[in-house]
This record gives structure tokens, C-alpha cells and sequence, in this order.
């Protein structure tokens, strides 16, 4: 049988890697549903391509544009976000929730909550929700697969092991496009240099937090909840070739590490396929031609965003919901040309200072949090702005 899946953000990066995947295969999966932000002419051509029965855009604007491309179709338009839960919970029996930020996190927990297969490509979700997230797939009994790549890795690494017998896990990180810059440079940086990304393709926001290596930090909090290990057994190694692309060390000394050619259609194709390995187009790794693998420890003090992520992940309760909100606004600022590149930390950590929130127990909590972060943080930007 067919496996059936559901694409959320179908029309970003994640979200074209895995209809590439998926277009590859057509004897193996079956879209049923797809969503975009704004992309109603992309989304459009997508179910026309796949078939998708439901297709949801999440700006309600461009409901009537969308449900005028798909005429004719068979495909059912939606739009908002009830609409993208129910696309999450349609027909499927694998989501892959590839929706940026926490604009994503009620999609991706009604899925879980539905008992549905997660692909989670959405860091955000587990970073603000991880605990209420697993206890969800407890109760379905859900699993979710990592996407990113270094999680990804992880877990394939961890294959067949015992929990006990893991020492620590290191994510590896490029070092982002600044990894050689000085402190002087990186205050200066502009948004164009910031996307730049030396190895991946990713999507503006993604590419900046790479540059911060605010994406590790938030990966640093997301493995903590998808591996059950504290802070202190969870390293992060610079590695700029992008070849491993996360170990595990085990307690008699032994270390595993997942290499590959840095292309997220791996780590896709093996969540896509799990238990089973699925054949990509990804090139295949020379290390003759390599030659070299590099590695070396991150500087905290030019990228404070690590100390912050750490810190936020073991003060626990609302930090890690404060750390990304507050992040996700003054990336957008940034990129506006708005707010200096050195000057992200500086709001998340003032951020984090200011925070006195109380344990979130529901989506409903978080995602209140997140609001009131991001207000303040809009407000305290207004200030600095005038």
C-alpha cells in the first residue's frame, strides 16, 4: 500500500525536497493534502502535479484566489488555521510538518494527538511544546521523526541501542557564513551576507539563525526532548565541510556519526521511508576527494546565541518559548534592515531577563507566552526604532 502523506509548507524548501522525493516514487506515496503561507499560484501547480485532495492556505486573503486556481482540480480549498489542523489530521498517515516558526506548533500537535506519523522539519514545535509534544505522542501513540538533519543523524546512529548506553550526542554545525569573521565584521553584517549560507540552501530566516548559530541553539533544545538527554550530554562541534552530520559517543568509548552530502533530501528520504531507506538523487560522498574533515570549538562570546539557548534550556519552563519568540522578531527586524546583527542576541537575551512566565500546561499556554514575548520584544524594537 501507498504510504499517504500530508505536507505542511509544501511550497518552502522542505516542502519542495520532499515532492521531489515523493515524485521519485509515485508506486510508494500518495499526497492527500498540502499548505502554503501565501503561494496560492505554487500551491495551486502542486496539487495539480500530485493530486492532493485538500490544499489550505494559512493567510485567509487569499482564500478566494486559491479556491479559483483549483477549479476544476477536485481539490478542496481551505485557509487558516483551522484549516491547517485539519490538514494535519486529513486522510494520512504521515505528516510532514515543515511549516516555519511557531506558526506551525497546533498543526503539528493535532497531528500527534491524532496518532499520525510526524516528520518534523518545524524545530519551533518541540523547542516551545517538547514536553507537552511527548506526552501527546505517548498518548496516541504518534512517533516523530526528526528531519533535520543533525537530529536526523542522530537517529540513525541510535538505532537499536539502549538509552544507557549513551554517553553524549555532539551536533555538528557549519559555523554559518561568519565562522571566520571577526567580532567587528559580524556587528556590520548585513542580511544579504547573513542568508549567505556557505553549505545549505535554506530559507531566510533559517539561513540567519545559522549565522547567529541560534539554529544550533535551538537544536541543542529540540534534542533534549527527542533523545531524553540533559544539557550536559549534549555537545556542539564546528564542522565546515557539512559531511558528518551529527555522532553519538557510547560509554565504552565508541562513536558513531551519519555522513552524507549536504542535501536535505537524505535526512527527508529516511523519515519519509522509515522504517525502510528510500534511493534519492543526492550525490554521493568522495572522501578521497574530501580529503579532510574539520572540526573545532564553537566561540560563545561571538555567538552568544549558544550560551543563550543553553540557558534557556536548563532554566526550563517558559525560557525556551521566550528564547524563540523573541528570536523569530528580531530576525524579522533584521531583515527589514531594521535591527543590527549583533543586536539579535542582545534582545533575546533581554528577553530571557525580563521573563517571568509560569510553566505552559497547554498549547493554549505556550502559545499565549509567545504572544506576550513578541509584544514586548515589539514594543522594546518601537523604542529603540524612535
Amino acid at each position: 500500500m501507498r504510504r499517504r502523506i500530508s505536507i505542511l509548507g509544501a511550497t518552502g524548501s522542505i516542502g519542495k525536497s520532499t515532492l521531489d522525493l515523493v515524485g521519485r516514487s509515485p508506486d510508494r506515496f500518495e499526497v492527500v493534502a498540502v499548505s502554503a503561507a501565501t503561494n496560492v499560484d505554487a500551491l495551486a501547480q502542486i496539487v495539480r502535479r500530485t493530486g492532493a485532495t485538500l490544499a489550505v492556505v494559512a493567510d485567509e486573503t487569499c482564500f478566494g484566489d486559491l479556491k479559483e486556481k483549483l477549479a476544476g482540480t477536485g481539490c478542496r480549498a481551505a485557509a487558516g488555521e483551522e484549516a491547517l489542523v485539519e490538514a494535519a489530521t486529513a486522510d494520512a498517515d504521515f505528516v510532514m510538518a515543515a511549516i516555519v516558526g511557531c506558526a506551525g506548533l497546533r498543526p503539528a500537535m493535532a497531528a500527534v494527538e491524532s496518532g499520525r506519523t510526524l516528520a518534523l522539519a518545524n524545530k519551533e514545535a518541540l523547542v516551545t511544546a517538547g514536553a507537552l509534544m511527548l506526552d501527546a505522542a505517548k498518548q496516541s501513540g504518534s512517533k516523530i521523526l526528526p528531519v533535520d538533519s543533525e537530529h536526523n543523524a542522530i537517529f540513525q546512529c541510535l538505532a537499536g541501542s539502549r538509552a544507557d548506553d549513551v554517553s553524549k550526542i555532539i551536533l555538528t554545525a557549519s559555523g554559518g557564513p561568519f565562522r571566520t569573521a571577526t567580532s567587528e565584521f559580524i556587528r556590520s553584517a548585513t542580511p544579504a551576507q547573513a542568508v549567505a549560507h556557505p553549505n545549505w540552501s535554506m530559507g531566510a530566516k533559517i539561513s540567519v539563525d545559522s549565522a547567529t548559530m541560534m539554529n544550533k541553539g535551538l537544536e541543542l533544545i529540540e534534542a533534549h526532548y527527542l533523545f531524553g538527554l540533559p544539557s550536559g550530554q549534549i555537545d556542539i562541534l564546528i564542522h565546515p565541510q557539512s559531511v558528518i552530520h551529527s555522532m553519538v559517543e557510547y560509554i565504552d568509548g565508541s562513536v558513531l556519526a551519519q555522513l552524507g552530502s549536504p542535501d536535505m533530501r537524505i535526512p527527508i528520504a529516511y523519515a519519509l521511508a522509515w522504517p525502510e531507506r528510500l534511493e534519492t538523487p543526492a550525490q554521493k560522498l568522495d572522501l578521497a576527494e574530501i580529503a579532510r574533515l574539520d572540526f573545532e570549538r564553537p566561540d560563545v562570546d561571538r555567538f552568544p546565541a549558544l550560551r543563550l539557548a543553553r540557558q534557556a534550556l536548563e532554566k526550563g519552563g517558559a525560557a525556551p518559548i521566550v528564547l524563540n519568540a523573541a528570536n523569530e522578531v528580531a530576525v524579522a527586524y533584521f531583515l527589514e534592515g531594521r535591527l543590527g546583527f549583533a543586536d539579535i542576541a542582545r534582545m533575546v537575551e533581554d528577553a530571557l531577563n525580563e521573563a517571568d512566565f509560569a510553566n505552559p500546561r497547554s498549547i493554549g499556554d505556550v502559545l499565549e507566552v509567545d504572544a506576550r514575548v513578541r509584544s514586548r520584544v515589539e514594543s522594546a524594537m518601537k523604542a529603540l526604532c524612535h
